[in-house]
């Protein structure tokens, strides 16, 4: 990369937000600030008898609400049309409703997740293999059903790239298209990918962020095998409890979160209206198991010096006044066992002593876990973090974890207008597989 491409600076001028707490970024923002949970017992299907029968699912969602071309998208997955309604508010508050665009230059990565399996809708509400009466089906009877059932087009709706192809077709976008999906750490990955994609001036323009639903028997039934969802279904608003001694799993969440990301350069050109700055972008790989983050944090702690240091960040350094240079974390708090001890263990690695000075939330406490839309609302949270001063909480912690004993921002959300805001964040995302990404986003743009 060359020296001017090094030094060009990339903003966000456009956020859009759908999940289980609202289908609007400012919405969302007061229901975070309120505490409000999104978790409650799943109706997409019959779940009574999984040992984990709730979800964080978006309500009342329809993408005619968000689009008046819905219609050319009615075979779309609902992770399509999640990133679909997030995109249009992304557009609109950018401003590029009013601009002339180059399509050649505008372009989109995303972090999608494979769109909803069609398979229930095959054979009624049956679930392959099985009748009504709990029997096995032939399987041949079962499969001749399914023929005879099968939309053609939803299977393609199946693929996990269909999400930008729906993006691109409807805002025309014909610059460079790619799709990641690793996992939780998926939408920052794709945010850092299109962060380098600008800087490296391929594109003016970039949609970034991502979509994802597993709110479907086979997701559901796999998180439950793998141990790693909460099994609290006696009370399920309470249920998500990010690094709480009592935390016993994740709440399966769904949506989709995007941003408007391009070289300020461009920003200022066309008029825009600066939100934040990414100032760094970290990646890295655990390489050592498929479900487990490496004991000592080694992964998470090199994404997010990786980042810091893009962003010309020393994490031991403090700002005048002893301040941290990074005044906010947004993150993965999964309230998972091994995860926020894990992630706790790695933030203290990178910061040292000022570790304990940086206050730090999960937002998952409130919407659940939006999988590969995840690190986007991380994202979107430390937009309005700085924009706002406030800091939300999380939710639902009432008993500390011994070696846990950073600043959770526990139930309450914060102000922090009189230690003098908040200036810079740092986001993380950690995915099963062991990839570790991890994004600065800074909010003066001089």
């Amino acid at each position: 990369m060359t020296a001017s491409a090094r030094d060009r600076r990339i903003v966000i001028t456009g956020t859009g937000w759908v999940n289980p707490l609202a289908h609007s970024v400012e919405a969302t923002w007061a229901a975070l600030l309120a505490g409000k949970s999104g978790m409650g017992p799943i109706t997409r299907f019959d779940a009574a008898t999984f040992k984990t029968n709730f979800a964080a699912e978006v309500k009342n969602f329809r993408l005619a609400d968000h689009l008046a071309t819905a219609d050319a998208h009615q075979d779309a997955g609902l992770n399509a049309q999640f990133a679909l309604a997030a995109a249009k508010q992304a557009f609109t508050q950018a401003g590029l409703d009013r601009v002339k665009l180059n399509p050649r230059r505008f372009g989109l990565y995303l972090g999608s997740g494979e769109g909803t399996l069609d398979f229930p809708n095959y054979a009624g509400t049956h679930v392959a293999g099985w009748d009504d009466a709990n029997k096995r089906v032939d399987g041949k009877r079962w499969a001749a059903e399914a023929y005879k059932r099968m939309v053609p087009v939803r299977e393609t709706e199946q693929e996990a790239n269909m999400t930008i192809s729906h993006v691109a077709w409807e805002f025309g976008c014909r610059g460079p298209a790619n799709n990641c999906l690793t996992a939780c750490a998926a939408s920052i990955q794709a945010i850092g990918e299109a962060f380098e994609i600008l800087r490296r001036g391929d594109a003016d323009i970039m949609f970034a962020g991502g979509a994802h639903t597993m709110i479907h028997p086979l997701g559901v039934t796999g998180f439950i095998r793998l141990t790693a969802m909460s099994t609290r279904s006696d009370d399920p608003t309470h249920a998500a409890r990010p690094f709480d001694q009592t935390r016993d799993g994740f709440v399966m969440g769904e949506g989709a979160g995007m941003l408007v990301m391009e070289t300020l350069e461009h920003a200022r050109a066309r008029g825009a209206t600066v939100l934040a700055e990414i100032s760094g972008y970290g990646s890295s790989a655990d390489a050592y198991r498929i479900t487990d983050i490496q004991p000592e944090g080694r992964g998470p702690a090199a994404a997010m010096h990786g980042a810091l240091r893009q962003a010309g960040i020393n994490p031991a350094e403090a700002l005048a006044g002893g301040r941290p240079a990074v005044q906010y974390i947004a993150a993965h708090g999964t309230g998972t066992k091994e995860n926020d001890k894990i992630e706790t263990h790695a933030i203290k690695q990178v910061f040292g002593d000022l570790a304990y000075k940086i206050p730090l939330s999960s937002i998952k406490s409130m919407m659940g876990h939006l999988i590969a839309a995840a690190g986007v609302s991380n994202v979107i949270t430390a937009i309005k973090v700085m924009q706002t001063g406030m800091i939300p909480p999380t939710m639902n912690y009432t008993t500390p974890d011994g070696g846990l004993d950073l600043d959770y921002v526990p139930n309450t959300p914060r102000n922090t207008a009189a230690t003098g805001g908040v200036q810079a964040c740092l986001c993380n995302s950690y995915g099963f597989g062991g990839q570790n990404d991890a994004l600065l986003v800074s909010g003066a743009v001089k």
